[in-house]
C-alpha cells in the first residue's frame, strides 16, 4: 500500500496487478502493455523516421504530415537515387529473428 493524497491506495499496477506501478515499469515491463500497445509506439517511431528519411532522400510522400504517413513496403526516390524498404525480410548467411523496420539502399553507390 501506498499513500497518495493522504489516501491508502494500492501500489501494485493497476493493470497486470504484479509488480508496483512505477514510470519505468509502465514505460517498458508491464506485461498487459508489453502484448500491444509498446509495439504500437515502436512502429509510429518508426513511421516517423520513415517519413523523415524520405523527405530528405527525395521520396514523393502523398501526406503532409508523418502522422497521416502510411508507408509502402518499397519507396524509391526521385531519379532512382535511393530505395527505401519498410519491414523487409532480408536474406543473410545467418537467421535473422526479426524484420529490419527500414533499410535504405544507395543505388548509385550500390550500398
Amino acid at each position: 500500500m501506498t499513500k497518495i493524497l493522504s489516501t491508502e491506495t494500492d501500489s501494485k499496477c493497476r493493470l497486470c496487478q504484479q509488480f508496483d506501478e512505477a514510470i519505468d515499469r509502465i514505460i517498458s515491463a508491464c506485461p498487459i502493455l508489453a502484448k500491444e500497445q509498446y509495439i504500437k509506439r515502436h512502429d509510429r517511431v518508426c513511421v516517423q523516421l520513415h517519413f523523415n528519411i524520405c523527405k530528405e532522400t527525395g521520396v514523393q510522400l502523398d501526406k503532409k504530415h508523418w502522422y497521416e504517413h502510411v508507408p509502402k513496403s518499397v519507396e524509391t526516390s526521385q531519379g532512382r537515387k535511393v530505395t527505401i524498404l519498410w519491414n523487409q525480410q532480408v536474406q543473410t548467411d545467418r537467421t535473422i529473428p526479426n524484420n529490419p523496420d527500414i533499410i535504405i539502399r544507395d543505388n548509385e553507390k550500390g550500398t
